[in-house]
C-alpha cells in the first residue's frame, strides 16, 4: 500500500528491512547502542561488524543513543548506504510521554536523513517488540509524526518505506495509513 502526500510517498511493505533497496534503514536501537535481538540484532548481523564499530566508537564518544534522539552510522554490508539508529520508548501505559518520545524518534531519524541527503529511508515499527509499545498506537504516531512533517513544510526524503515483518504489524499500518 503506498500514499502520495505533497513532497514524499509513504509505502508500507510486508518484508524484512535489511533487504531494503534505500539510502538509510533505520533500527530500532537500544539506547547504549549495543547489540540486542529483533530488528537490531537482524541489521546488526547482516551489515556486519563496520556497523558494530561505528557503534561503538558513537558510545565512546557521547554514551549512547538516549530515547527520543538518533544517531547514524555506515550500512556496512547492508544494500542501504545508512543506518540511523534510533532508540525508542519503553511502554509502560501510554501515561509516560511515550507518543512524545517515539514521535521524536521519527523527527529525529529524517532530520538526520536530510542532513545526510538521504531520498529514500525504511523504517522498522519501532519500539513495538520487546519494548512493548501497542503497534496499533505506534502505527498511528510514526504516520500521524510524518504528515505532520510533511504539512508544514519540512523537508523529509522522498520516498519514506515501512518494512514490517508480519502480517499483524503490516495491518494495523495500513489502517492508520487509511485512516490518515
Amino acid at each position: 500500500m503506498q500514499k502520495e502526500l505533497a513532497q514524499t510517498t509513504i509505502e508500507l511493505i510486508q518484508g524484512n528491512i535489511t533487504k531494503a533497496e534505500v539510502d538509510a534503514i533505520v533500527n530500532a536501537a537500544n539506547k547504549e547502542l549495543i547489540g540486542g535481538g529483533g530488528v537490531d540484532g537482524a541489521i546488526r548481523s547482516a551489515g556486519g561488524e563496520a556497523i558494530v564499530q561505528a557503534c561503538d566508537a558513537i558510545r565512546k564518544r557521547q554514551g549512547g543513543c538516549p530515547t527520543g534522539t538518533a544517531v547514524i552510522t555506515t550500512g556496512g554490508n547492508l544494500p542501504a548506504k545508512y543506518v540511523i539508529h534510533t532508540a525508542g520508548p519503553v511502554w509502560q501505559g501510554g501515561n509516560e510521554g511515550e507518543s512524545d518520545l517515539l514521535a521524536s524518534c521519527y523527527r529525529e531519524s529524517l532530520q538526520l536523513a536530510v542532513e545526510n541527503e538521504v531520498n529514500s529511508i525504511a523504517f522498522p515499527s519501532i519500539s513495538t517488540g520487546v519494548y512493548g509499545y501497542p503497534t496499533e498506537k505506534a502505527a498511528q504516531v510514526a504516520l500521524q509524526t510524518i504528515h505532520n512533517l510533511n504539512d508544514s513544510g519540512t523537508k523529509i526524503p522522498e520516498n519514506i518505506q515501512f518494512i514490517l515483518f508480519d502480517d499483524a504489524t503490516y495491518n494495523c499500518y495500513v489502517k492508520a495509513l487509511s485512516d490518515l
